[in-house]
């Protein structure tokens, strides 16, 4: 007995340790994607910025491909919001973030090798593929702008209809609620053709009976006639009380049969 609850607390023991070890576990991964997730948003943030200056400050090759970079980046990551914040609502937006994704390997591609080519000192040879990378630039920026416009677009239609229809439904109910206004109308005129239907069947009655004196009650001429109709004899109200018996009294015998 003492074994067996032994075994059971170090189960019980196991347990808490295996279920202490993977809540800590857990813990750790979701810090650890929080951290990552921040340090990400920080070098973004610097890069934007980055960019942002060198696409002012600098002419030349080195401009040019900054604002081709920064052009990217921004539709991309507007595209990539719009689309996660949609699929929330819109599950048909599933098939849109798939081809949203296939366009992020092209983009990413690109913003790699523009990235590459602001460390490349022979700007000859880079002015001249500027033409084809703001030809691919255009592109992507083009693909993904359609993606997000289209689909605030269906967001807008779908947030269009239920306005629509809770206008519709508003309506009907404030119609609804004021029904009070015509209900006592309708009651006086229902009430004053009661009155005048009463009125003329009520004065009818009496000239019917008048032009018919000799005529009986239904009940009289039933209780007169015989069978089932015949009038039955009735009781007293007062029946008489029975005689009253005192204790000298003998009591009768019964006649013998004898």
């Amino acid at each position: 007995m003492e074994a067996a609850l032994i075994i059971f607390a170090l189960m019980v023991l196991f347990t808490f340790l295996g279920l202490g070890v993977y809540a800590t576990v857990k813990v750790v991964q979701a810090t650890k994607r929080g951290v990552d997730r921040t340090i990400t948003q920080a070098r973004r943030t610097v890069e934007d910025t980055t960019l942002r200056a060198r696409s002012f400050g600098q002419v030349g090759v080195t401009g040019a491909l900054a604002q081709l970079r920064l052009d990217l980046r921004t539709s991309m990551r507007a595209t990539e919001q719009a689309l996660r914040e949609g699929v929330r609502t819109d599950a048909s937006l599933h098939e849109s973030i798939a081809l949203f994704e296939r366009l992020s390997a092209h983009g990413r591609e690109l913003d790699d090798e523009l990235k590459r080519l602001e460390q490349d000192p022979d700007r000859e040879r880079i002015a001249e593929r500027l033409p084809d990378l703001r030809e691919r630039t255009g592109k992507i920026k083009q693909a993904a702008d359609s993606l997000r416009w289209a689909a605030r677009d269906r967001a807008q239609r779908f947030a269009q209809d239920d306005l629509s229809t809770l206008s519709e439904q508003i309506e009907v109910e404030s119609d609804a609620l004021r029904d009070w206004q015509r209900e006592p109308v309708d009651d006086l005129a229902a009430a004053a053709a009661a009155w005048d239907a009463a009125q003329a069947n009520g004065p009818a009655a009496g000239p019917a009976a008048a032009a018919n004196p000799g005529a009986a009650p239904a009940s009289a001429s039933g209780a007169t006639a015989g069978g089932w109709g015949a009038e039955q004899p009735r009781e007293a109200l007062n029946p008489a009380a029975p005689a009253p018996q005192y204790p000298w009294q003998k009591t009768r015998r019964p006649e013998s049969t004898t």
